[in-house]
């Protein structure tokens, strides 16, 4: 046990990173609740955290290398316990914004590229393999947990309690700061490439908010956006300009790098096809779980009426299967090959796709829901036990907290991807599948139907059926028509979750494409971290 003593400590970290987002996203109506505020509102400190976190995860992994990793690891979770403790005390909605969203999301951005860094560097050979599959089932965990441990305290106790614990858990983590080492430093210390900070955190910030706003604002006919430019929805020109900071940004790197100043990052770096392959399939790996971690509680709350804790339980089989899978599936990788194994993931989240399709039914089968959770629970274990070797493994020891940045910045827009993606197809389907529900229901009148279309011009909401129910009758319906608009609604609601559901297995299918140029070879041969990968199967492996 000696030597996973480092493991338990970076592990920890892991898993509180994870749960933290999980337990406010069930939180949401308490949090409503207690800060006399709107949904909106809560919503938007959500964001703000995942801005914060996108934004500054490549600044943090380059200052794991000028103040060192263990360093930028035990001083990012003072913050991120600075910031726990003042939200487990927010008196107002934007004390906590200020200590979650900005506080954390700062520490969560130096922790966790140092994390992946000091993991690398601990362990070695098949041990580094068994440290990444542990690392990887901690962060699927730490998803699955989160609803059931946070719903389980907002209903019965109160959500604060879950921050507190927090900052006991990383004072327990401070006391155990000798378990880590960290190696001499073998070259000299490089400098922060201020100008590209700045245009990374903006290009990312904005490139993210773009994204993560598209299902309020809509992508292209605005919704309910704050500002229209030329009549169209903000999102599009918000992410173009995201997009035209980021160029900006690879010039300006690749300038410094001309001039042998040190960049934010090597570019160079992204020239690897295993490093390449690795990030991609990151982003797809969090997108997907991401996705359908939007989809499925509202399906659990809204659909099935599961109040949070009771939606924890059902999504428990996702955490115990995920965790086992890449536990085991890390020995078994290096037998077979990271490729084979991210390639039988793939599979089987297929797999489970075609099946959890197949329980979205107005009475939900537990025993069949369980068991197709259970298999998501499997493909992403079996992801989440390769990539992240795959990905240190392409890198040299001086490149590590650079490729942590890179590793975790894919994770964060996969994760803020998903979300909004899917997000957006869910609220598309079901206005279109309502429309057409309206359209086809011979118990509404014309005038019903003319009534029906105009409020779906001004925006649509995935909520539940008492609640249109009661709009309908508000509306003044006769309570035959508003029961067949209700009835219209519950359709439309099962199938806008399957169609989005649907989508997350065609981004798996799409996931295939990246996985030609990840490692083939055994990860027990001797590996060639940091050297130029001259073909697709001789990507560095562990």
């Amino acid at each position: 046990m000696r030597r996973w003593r480092a493991l338990i400590v970076l592990g920890t970290a892991q898993f509180l990173m994870v749960l933290d987002t999980s337990v406010m996203n069930v939180s949401i109506s308490q949090l409503v609740e207690d800060f006399d505020t709107e949904v909106t509102t809560i919503q938007a400190v959500i964001t703000l955290y995942a801005l914060v976190m996108a934004s500054f995860m490549l600044i943090g992994g380059r200052l794991g290398d000028i103040l060192g990793r263990r360093r930028l690891f035990f001083l990012g979770l003072v913050v991120y316990a600075t910031g726990s403790a003042l939200t487990a005390l927010a008196p107002t909605v934007w004390v906590l914004a200020l200590g979650w969203s900005v506080v954390e999301g700062l520490g969560a951005a130096m922790v966790l590229p140092a994390m992946a860094a000091l993991v690398a560097e601990s362990y070695r050979g098949p041990d580094r393999a068994v440290a990444y599959g542990v690392i990887g089932g901690l962060a699927g965990a730490g998803i699955a947990v989160g609803p059931l441990l946070g719903g389980w305290v907002t209903t019965y106790l109160t959500w604060r309690l879950v921050f507190a614990g927090e900052v006991v858990v990383v004072l327990a983590m401070l006391c155990c700061h000798r378990m880590i080492a960290e190696p001499a430093r073998t070259r000299t210390r490089p400098r922060l490439d201020g100008v590209g900070a700045v245009l990374s955190a903006a290009g990312l910030g904005l490139g993210v908010l773009g994204v993560l706003q598209s299902s309020t604002w809509g992508w292209v006919s605005p919704r309910n956006p704050p500002f229209t430019v030329l009549g169209f929805s903000p999102t599009l020109f918000v992410v173009g300009a995201g997009a035209a900071v980021l160029a900006l940004f690879v010039r300006w790197e690749r300038r410094r790098d001309e001039r042998g100043s040190d960049p934010l990052v090597h570019l160079p770096l992204l020239g690897r096809p295993a490093l390449r392959s690795g990030l991609l399939a990151l982003l797809s790996q969090n997108l997907i779980l991401l996705g359908l971690f939007f989809v499925i509680p509202l399906y659990l709350q809204v659909v099935q009426g599961f109040d949070a804790f009771q939606t924890g339980l059902r999504l428990l089989p996702v955490s115990v299967t995920m965790l086992a899978a890449s536990l085991l599936a890390s020995s078994l990788g290096r037998n077979v090959g990271p490729r084979r194994m991210i390639r039988l993931a793939l599979a089987t989240l297929t797999v489970a796709v075609v099946w959890l399709l197949a329980t979205i039914d107005p009475v939900i089968d537990d025993a069949q829901f369980a068991g197709a959770m259970a298999l998501v629970g499997v493909g992403t274990g079996l992801l989440a036990s390769q990539l992240g070797n795959v990905v240190q493994s392409s890198a040299g020891e001086e490149e590590r907290s650079e490729v942590g940045g890179l590793q975790f910045t894919a994770q964060n827009l996969g994760s803020a991807l998903g979300t909004a993606l899917i997000g957006s197809i869910l609220l598309g389907a079901l206005a279109h599948a309502f429309t057409s529900q309206v359209a086809d229901d011979p118990r509404l009148s014309e005038e019903t139907r003319a009534e029906t279309g105009v409020a779906l011009e001004a925006g649509i909401s995935f909520v539940t059926t008492d609640q249109v129910r009661s709009a309908a009758a508000n509306a003044g319906l006769p309570p035959a028509e508003a029961e067949a608009v209700t009835d219209s609604y519950a359709a439309a609601q099962l199938d806008g979750l399957k169609a989005a559901i649907l989508a997350t297995g065609g981004i798996t299918l799409a996931s295939f494409l990246v996985t030609p140029n990840l490692p083939a070879g055994r990860s027990g041969r001797r590996e060639t971290a940091g050297a130029p990968v001259p073909s697709p199967s001789a990507g560095p492996t562990r």
